[in-house]
């Protein structure tokens, strides 16, 4: 295995802080590496893989549409991204939308959108956007415009203009940065890289409120909150508000890559032929992946499952809160969830990996259980299981 390890090191630019495994194959709740080491998975591949691995109905759809087509460009129709297309504006409530290659990509859509929707309405091109500090949005120029941590940002600068910060689940910033130019406010409604944390009822329906009565476009970014992460099929439906544009990737697909952005009609309207653009964004694999993913989590019941198994999660990620003064605290919401540590976990996540236990981080001192949504109550009693052997050892 060392081998492998120089070699990579050797081959990739350094972007990432790669753990020493080496992963092969995976079935159900469960990835294998090359030497036959079994993992129990809650990470999900950073919350795509809802399936679970190896579902066979999902791989046999893939199957199908590899012997039939795999890309044609978007100068010519397919029935796989009509289809799918349809299956995401019933499920978000949206009336128009476009296919991407990612999650970053369906956010610089979304911002693009938004700006055109100002332009054609006030016939310049001076519009601002508010995004939220400790946001995560992507890494693209664009997308890192609108990502309020600045260990992100402070490289890359000078960014894309227009943009201010407000401080999340506090209405009153919001509103002192608004004003006649405002043409969007964007935010995560549970932030996910920040720290695993949701908004409350009352500032995002004070944000729809804000925003419907200065005709200001509300994006919510549901790249990762989204697709039945929290209970419900996207995270603003827990709060009995609906935005202007969303954005969806990661579990939109189940591992193949694919985002999707979706918009109200007046808003969407903005965009003309020659707008946006790309050329592998819903192609026919692509939207393959996506229309199967919809009818399984109808038939699977998935949602059902998170709410069923979100209270167990919690409940005994509670308990690890009250059983060890080194933890301070969970959040989260639904299979989305959080426990802040009072110390790095950077050398935690190691010796639970050894353990059979795949967790990630959500910052440097959080770990984020987001595993996939087919979990069992007895798959968290596995994890519990093993963290807290791992926690009982600092």
């Amino acid at each position: 295995m060392m081998g492998y390890f120089e070699d990579a090191d050797k081959l990739f630019i350094p972007m990432y802080s790669r753990y020493k495994i080496i992963l092969d194959h995976g079935d159900g709740m469960y990835l294998y590496d090359t030497e036959g080491k079994k993992y129990l998975d809650f990470a999900a591949g950073i919350s795509v893989f809802a399936l679970g691995y190896n579902n066979k109905a999902y791989n046999d759809a893939l199957k199908t549409q590899i012997d039939k087509l795999l890309h044609t460009s978007n100068l010519f129709f397919n029935i796989p991204a009509i289809e799918a297309l349809k299956k995401l504006l019933d499920a978000s409530g949206m009336d128009k939308g476009f296919f991407t290659n990612s999650g970053t990509e369906a956010v610089e859509g979304a911002v693009k959108l938004a700006r055109k929707y100002y332009y054609k309405k006030k016939g310049k091109a001076d519009s601002k956007i508010i995004a939220m500090n400790h946001s995560f949005h992507g890494r693209s120029m664009g997308a890192l415009s609108v990502t309020g941590t600045k260990k992100y940002r402070e490289a890359f600068e000078p960014l894309i203009g227009g943009v201010a910060f407000a401080e999340f689940n506090n209405l009153e910033s919001v509103m002192e940065l608004v004003d006649d130019n405002t043409c969007a406010i964007i935010m995560e409604p549970v932030q996910g890289e920040g720290g695993i944390y949701p908004a409350t009822k009352e500032f995002i329906q004070g944000i729809r409120k804000l925003c419907t009565e200065k005709d200001i476009v509300l994006i919510f970014d549901e790249i990762q909150c989204g697709m039945g992460r929290t209970g419900s099929m996207f995270a603003y439906e827990q709060y009995g508000v609906k935005p202007d544009i969303m954005t969806s990737a990661k579990a939109l697909g189940c591992g193949i890559p694919v985002g999707a952005f979706a918009a109200v009609e007046r808003i969407a309207n903005a965009f003309e032929p020659g707008d946006h653009g790309t050329t592998y964004g819903g192609n026919p694999f692509a939207a393959a992946a996506v229309s199967k993913v919809f009818d399984l989590y109808e038939s699977e019941k998935l949602l059902d499952n998170v709410n069923e198994v979100a209270p167990y999660l919690i409940s005994k990620l509670d308990g690890l809160v009250k059983k060890y003064d080194f933890i301070s605290e969970r959040r989260g919401m639904g299979l989305l969830q959080g426990l802040e540590f009072r110390m790095p976990v950077k050398d935690l996540l190691p010796k639970v990996h050894s353990k059979g236990l795949i967790l990630i981080s959500a910052g440097e001192r959080i770990i984020r259980f987001v595993p996939p949504l087919i979990v069992r109550k007895e798959h968290v009693d596995e994890m519990y299981s093993i963290l807290d052997q791992c926690l009982s050892e600092i």
